[in-house]
Order: structure tokens, then sequence, then C-alpha cells
């Protein structure tokens, strides 16, 4: 009976306490708003700098994401002459041997496709258009994971006779075609003509900004018989089985190529294989790092804000330094003050913190509407902005909050 009486009286007084806090906060509106102001901001910030970092890991890892699964890309090296570098692929090192052999003696391919591209002046339906023409497998489509939007993909007979069919992207399509249906029609890549059998469904910005729709797909045979008139491929591009292999598949197509093309131990190699895996794992870490810096620039405003409370709080037991003399005479304990105090700065920051995370919400949006980027706020972020507004709170409150709890109350009731 004792302990309940204890437990009801601890509960009255703790609630009195709170009601007092929330008194003294509304009795001045004004300074408890400004007082809140740097917790906002700070947190407004926080908030809407990780969903900018978040959205922008979002769109380059996407991007990587679309130029395939478990992807190896085995590009041609560069070519120098007269002292002048050509650029990757200029060399005249891969050849559609090599292209069969890593099919053929590296167990974990499970798809490749040679790449022979160029650009060319399309023409079809009284309209022309300047656009990426690409040599490619029927394989093509798998490795990069895309899908018709209608039509159907050349297979291996029309790689093998040359055929003259292409698969056309949406982005060449509308600039050809308009709205009508591109299957079935003919458009002429230089002064060859093609039949259209597939329209692919549209994939958007690649890395670097390319546009991958602006692109005709026809076999690479017929590519380099017809349009480049090479022998020789630019790149191979070849899927691994599993993402966990890629890095053996990686070391075994190097050496085959190697010795394929007769490199002593020492030399430049004359090709170069780019492993979408370590690719994206690298990106991923710059924008971990790139998000991390944005939000703790963001987070130093937290502190500042946190640095404002305690010193607005510090005035105010100065201010109500006869008021804390009043109640504890009247019977109020330390504890009581101290958690009066501690109550205020905890609202505060609380209070701060909420206001804050709407309006770093309403940012992010702002950012979508006119920076056409999607900025994504992570549950995680709200929480820990949450967290860190309640920690500067009684981080930043305790000491007000103490100091207030130790004034004499004889002191006090004196001050003037």
């Amino acid at each position: 009976m004792i302990f309940l009486d204890y437990i009801r009286t601890f509960l009255l007084r703790t609630l009195q306490t709170l009601l007092i806090s929330l008194r003294a906060l509304r009795r001045n509106k004004m300074r408890s708003i400004l007082t809140a102001l740097g917790i906002i901001i700070g947190v407004a910030s926080v908030v809407a700098m990780v969903a900018v970092g978040n959205g922008a890991q979002a769109r380059i890892t996407s991007q990587v994401s679309a130029l395939g699964q478990n992807l190896l890309s085995v590009f041609a090296g560069s070519r120098k002459s007269g002292g002048v570098n050509s650029g990757l692929g200029s060399a005249s090192a891969l050849t559609l041997a090599d292209a069969d052999a890593i099919g053929r003696e590296v167990p974990d391919v499970v798809a490749i496709s040679p790449e022979a591209t160029t650009t060319a002046q399309a023409i079809a339906n009284g309209r022309n258009w300047s656009t990426t023409v690409a040599g490619e497998s029927p394989d093509y489509l798998k490795i990069r994971d895309w899908k018709l939007a209608s039509g159907s993909m050349f297979t291996g007979r029309e790689v093998r006779s040359a055929a003259k069919v292409a698969v056309i992207g949406s982005k060449t399509a509308n600039e050809l075609f308009g709205p009508l249906n591109p299957v079935g029609q003919t458009v002429r890549v230089g002064n060859i003509p093609f039949v259209i059998i597939g329209l692919l469904e549209s994939k958007g910005a690649g890395m670097g900004g390319q546009n991958q729709d602006d692109r005709i797909i026809i076999p690479y045979t017929t590519a380099m018989k017809r349009i480049t008139g090479e022998k020789y491929l630019r790149s191979i591009n070849v899927q691994i089985g599993s993402a966990d292999r890629m890095k053996i598949a990686q070391e075994q197509i190097t050496s085959l190529l190697c010795q394929r093309h007769r490199l002593a131990a020492g030399r430049d190699n004359d090709f170069n294989i780019f492993n979408q895996k370590e690719i994206a794992d690298t990106v991923n870490s710059i924008s971990k790092i790139i998000t991390l810096l944005l939000g703790s620039i963001a987070g130093i405003s937290l502190v500042v804000g946190g640095i404002g409370i305690m010193n607005i709080m510090l005035v105010s037991v100065t201010e109500r330094t006869r008021e804390i003399g009043i109640r504890i005479a009247v019977g109020a304990q330390p504890g009581d003050i101290k958690l009066q105090f501690l109550t205020e700065a905890i609202t505060l920051s609380l209070l701060g913190g909420l206001i804050g995370v709407l309006l770093g919400i309403g940012a992010s949006k702002l950012v979508e509407v006119f920076a056409d980027f999607k900025a994504i706020v992570s549950t995680g972020s709200i929480i820990l902005a949450f967290g860190v507004s309640f920690a500067i709170g009684v981080f930043f409150g305790f000491y007000p909050a103490r100091k207030a709890a130790q004034l004499d109350p004889i002191e006090a009731l004196r001050y003037e």
C-alpha cells in the first residue's frame, strides 16, 4: 500500500512538472520558436541532404544495372600512331575467333555477344536520323536484360547468313516513324535496306547520360560485312552465370586472350576487361561516402542548434531564479526542478525535429519537381533525425537543468 502511494505521488509530481514546463514554453512562444529554429534547420538539412544522396546512389546503381546482369565487357585496347592515342577500342585486337573461344572455353559464360558499333544516318518514312548502329548477337537482349515492346529478336540463323534485319530502339523509332509501329517497316542505313523485326522497350539514359534507346541493333556479321567493313571487334559482352564467379571468369578470359594474342609476360595487354560488379561496388562506395559527407555537413547545424538551446535555457534559469526558489520553498525537490528544465529542452528539440523532418521531406519533393531528380527519403534518416534531436535536448539541456536544481532556495528567493 505504501509502495502504491509512493508511485502515485511520483507520477503526480512528474505530471505537474511536465505541465509547468509546457506552460513556461507557451508563455514565451516567440523565444521558444526561435530557440527551436536551429534544430529545425539542422534536421531539415540532414533529411534533405541524405535524401539527395540516396537518390543519387539509386540513380547511378540503376544505370549500372541497366548495362546488364553479371556483365564482363571486353574492349580492344587503344591504338597509337605517330604519338597519337586513338582511345579505347581502336586497336585491331579482338576477333570473332576470340569471342568463340571465350564462349567455348570459359565454363561460367552463359551468354556472349560480339559487338561492332558505328554511327550512321538512318532513313525511313521520309525522315532521317543519325543514330548508333550496333552489331550484336541474339544473346544481346538477354545480357542487357532488355525486353521487346513488340516483334522479335533476330536468330542465330540470321546472324550466320548476315541477314538485313534490325531491332530498333524507341527513341530512333519515334524520330523516324512517329506514332507508327515500326515493326515490318524498312529502314535504310547508309544505302542498305533493313527490315525492322522488333521494337525495344524504353530504357532511358545510361552511364554517361547517353540515351540507350537511340540505336538500331543488327546482326554483328551484317554490321561487319555491310556497314563497317571491319574484320575486328570493338568489344565483346560476356554474361557470367553467377556474380560470385565473375572475378574467376575475368581471370580466365584474361589468361585465354593473352595466350591467343601471344602476349609475353610483362607486356601490356592489347585489351581491357571491365567488371560490372566492381564498377557497381565502387560507385556504391563513393555514393555512400558522398551521402555521409552531405549528412555530416548538415549535422553541424544540429550542433549549433543544440548550443542555442543550452544558451537560451541558461538565460531562462537566470530569469526564473526567483520562480525556482518559490517552487523549492513550497516543497519541490531538486529532481523536480531538473526534470522541469530538462523537459523544456527536450520538448524544444523534439518539436524542432518534427518540423524539421516535415520541411526536409518538402525540400526533397521540391528537388524532384525542379531538378528532375528523385530524392529518396529513407525511414532510417527520419528516425536518426528524431534520435539526434532527443539526444541534443538531453545533452545541451542537462547543464542548465543541473544548474537550476543546485540553486540555493534562500538566495533564489532574494534574487531580483
